[in-house]
């Protein structure tokens, strides 16, 4: 059967919080086989947040998670590269309230998971596989999972700009898909959006080096690394946010003018709708093996 994986070894970067501004140190440890993925935060005395469905925070601007008064912020693009990768167990340290936004995407942890290698463990890996459909809807967006004998998303999104207008991007998420066409995809802001968010506190880490910056005709600070990076980086943030399921899913997400909050809604109504979808394992002749794929052309810090 298809086993489940740590990583082989410790590994550190370090950047800043996207929305607290502040400074955070992340390393990156093996677990053992069912521990599942657990967020540490070693500045108050190692306080443990697993990642489950009853610690799901606010979901406006950024995924977190919460556990009593301590949260933790931003951790879909780690999640993305973990969830990808077939990451299933990892102790996740910070020194702090937030999850580095390092580029804006999950290109430099698919670099730290790749320097750490990866480890497999003597339990099969469960995933949930759908029967039904399960559907969200929420003043004119949606998004709903099908039966699929695979892992696929179709994501359309649609902004009144003529810099984005509509994209929609349909394609299998396996792990050699996601580093080269998703990991690489940015975070990206409207520049009027960017200024509200920082008169509420949040963006004080955002820059031209970490987020696409769109502003009335133009972008700001680079070039795209594609045509359509703004969806690519939604399909990013669901892939991230699906990790609250607890395992892989066998299913084919279809996404409408969605977001954080819509993919967290889904993943709660998965949860509650146990008789939508049921547990299975898989042989191991259908693994498909993480591919190396893109990586940054500067690596993060290892210090």
């Amino acid at each position: 059967m298809i086993r489940e994986r740590t990583i082989k070894r410790e590994i550190r970067c370090s950047g800043i919080g996207l929305h607290s501004g502040q400074e955070v140190n992340l390393t990156l440890k093996p677990a053992p086989a069912r521990s599942g993925i657990l967020f540490k935060r070693v500045d108050l005395g190692g306080l443990i947040i697993p990642l489950k469905e009853e610690y799901i925070a606010d979901s406006w601007h950024a995924t977190s998670i919460v556990k009593g008064d301590v949260q933790i912020s931003t951790v879909e693009h780690l999640l993305g590269a973990l969830y990808a990768l077939g990451v299933d167990n990892i102790v996740i340290e910070l020194t702090s309230c937030e999850v580095p936004i390092m580029d804006g995407s999950a290109a430099p942890f698919i670099w730290l998971l790749h320097q750490a290698g990866f480890k497999r463990l003597p339990v099969p890996r469960r995933y949930i596989q759908i029967k039904k459909p399960i559907r969200v809807d929420e003043e004119g967006r949606s998004i709903a999972v099908y039966p699929a004998d695979s892992f696929k998303i179709s994501y359309l999104i649609e902004f009144e700009h003529p810099l984005v207008r509509r994209q929609f991007l349909s394609l299998p998420i396996t792990p050699k898909n996601f580093v080269e066409e998703i990991a690489p995809s940015r975070t990206f802001g409207f520049l009027k959006e960017v200024e509200l968010l920082r008169r509420k506190g949040l963006a004080r880490g955002g820059s031209l080096d970490n987020a696409i910056i769109i502003g009335d005709d133009s972008i700001l600070n680079q070039k795209l690394r594609f045509p359509d990076e703004f969806v690519r980086h939604k399909i990013l943030d669901a892939i991230g946010d699906l990790a609250f399921l607890g395992a892989p899913i066998l299913g084919h997400i279809v996404a409408f003018r969605a977001g954080h909050s819509l993919h967290l809604r889904l993943v709660q109504k998965i949860l509650r709708e146990r008789e939508s979808w049921e547990e299975i394992t898989l042989p191991l002749p259908l693994i498909q093996p993480a591919s190396e794929g893109f990586l940054p052309e500067k690596a993060p810090s290892t210090e």
